[in-house]
């Protein structure tokens, strides 16, 4: 029983404390553009021009799963080869070839945008 409450518990902490952050973090935003345009400031500034994009976001889902992939057959190979404790062997080369593959999502997307930028 004590394990439920406990879980309860910690989940409804966990939800309070995102929930607690973004209200915070919204109605605070709000009160600093309000001052803002009281002092005449022009409210188009707060107009964002970065739009979604579903085929970078795509391009990144795509190079992360190729990234854990490639790191769980090089964690087997360690653990295989060199004889290596299991956890420490796929945890570091999961997160270390999906970093590499969230790098290069980044540098596929700068080179499309250069692209793009000088086909315009």
């Amino acid at each position: 029983m004590e394990d439920v409450i406990i879980s309860v518990v910690s989940v409804l902490t966990i939800f309070g404390s995102i929930f607690g952050i973004m209200y915070i973090f919204l109605t605070t935003r709000n009160k600093e553009r309000m001052a803002l345009i009281e002092k005449g400031a022009d409210p188009m500034i707060f107009r964002h021009e970065h739009k979604f994009s579903a085929k970078y976001f795509l391009l990144k889902i795509a190079c992360i799963s190729i990234g854990i992939g490639i790191g769980i057959i090089k964690g087997s190979f360690l653990v295989w080869f060199f004889k290596m404790e299991q956890p420490i062997a796929y945890t570091s080369m999961i997160f270390t070839f999906a970093g590499i593959g969230l790098l290069v999502s980044f540098i596929i997307q700068n080179r499309m945008e250069k692209k793009k930028n000088l086909e315009n």
